[in-house]
């Protein structure tokens, strides 16, 4: 028995409201972009793994497949922001020192 629309809309919701959760939790608790990106990868990718082991016939790979793609993307920013931490700082450097707030 496959997912019918309904059910399949409630999955899509599911994380889009845990990983925009995580992204508000983080900036209320003053969290840096790198764990806030770590948070949101990794429930991304759990939630992937969910679902492609739960749902039945196969109901929700494409979806899984979508979320796992996106976790690993998140993975990547956090990555970039630990390598590269200078770019946020240059930025905020050079709004300050063009007059733009």
């Amino acid at each position: 028995m496959t997912p019918d629309i309904d059910q399949y809309i409630l999955f899509t919701i599911y994380p889009a409201a845990v990983i925009f959760g995580l992204g508000f939790l983080a900036k209320k608790a003053r969290l840096g972009e790198i764990l806030k990106y770590i948070l949101q990868g990794c429930a991304s990718i759990i939630f992937s793994i969910i679902y492609f082991f739960t749902v039945p016939d196969g109901g929700a790979q494409g979806l899984a497949i979508v979320l796992f793609m996106f976790g690993v993307l998140l993975l990547f920013l956090a990555r970039k922001h630990f390598v590269h931490p200078e770019t946020e700082s240059h930025k905020a450097h050079s709004a300050n020192s063009t007059g733009e707030s």
